[in-house]
């Protein structure tokens, strides 16, 4: 089961969400409109709906008409509102989308509160996508990346802590057992050669694959 989110940032940077067909699609305040508008029908509307017209808000209404409005003054955000409605699924994949342009405090408010979902829920895998980008966060174990993909550039960050163990093979720069201290850009922009792993054995990774 996958459930694909849909907050209201910039259009232009969506994936294409007709890959995504058998998805249960949740819209997150205007990001309904966004689904509305690709012929998309969400299963949810969550948000305090601020990011729209008030003729907007009458149609998505009328495609809700049980819609409960959120209050525009709360401790959540409607990202976190509506991966915790997300959760009532049971999903496989969380694919969050719509978050990464526009504002860059809701950019960070919902790479924070990703992070905490993908702690919280280790079986479920939290994929933050527009049309360039793929995130991820990690923690200990090992990983398996497959060559030939979308994406050619791979980049490894330490997550609010140092990553230590750090071991990467079958990459362009492969490195052994380092240790990446917070705030290090040491690992930017390493490209796949073959198949290749990544191994590490504390902190948290934030992992970004980009296309170009």
């Amino acid at each position: 089961m996958i459930v694909v989110l849909t907050a209201g940032g910039p259009a232009d940077e969506l994936p294409d969400l007709s890959l995504y067909e058998g998805a249960s699609h949740i819209g997150v305040d205007a990001g309904v409109m966004t689904l509305l508008g690709l012929g998309i029908e969400p299963v949810e509307a969550i948000g305090d709906f601020d990011s729209v017209t008030d003729r907007e808000y009458e149609k998505i209404r009328s495609a809700f008409p049980s819609l409960e409005r959120s209050p525009a003054e709360k401790d959540e955000s409607d990202t976190e509102l509506a991966l915790k409605k997300a959760m009532h699924y049971n999903p496989d994949t969380v694919i969050i989308t719509g978050v990464t342009g526009g504002r860059l405090d809701h950019y960070m408010a919902a790479l924070h509160i990703v992070f905490a979902y993908q702690r919280s829920y280790p079986d479920i895998d939290f994929i933050v996508l527009n049309k360039q980008n793929r995130i991820r966060f990690m923690e200990p174990g090992k990983y398996n990346f497959e060559a030939g993909g979308e994406f050619k550039y791979i980049s490894f960050y330490p997550f609010a802590e140092e990553v230590s163990g750090f071991t990467l093979e079958g990459f362009r720069y492969p490195v052994e057992d380092e240790r990446i201290p917070f705030g290090s850009t040491r690992f930017i922009s390493n490209e796949l050669m073959r198949d290749g792993t990544l191994e590490f054995t504390g902190g948290n990774l934030i992992v970004i694959e980009s296309s170009d």
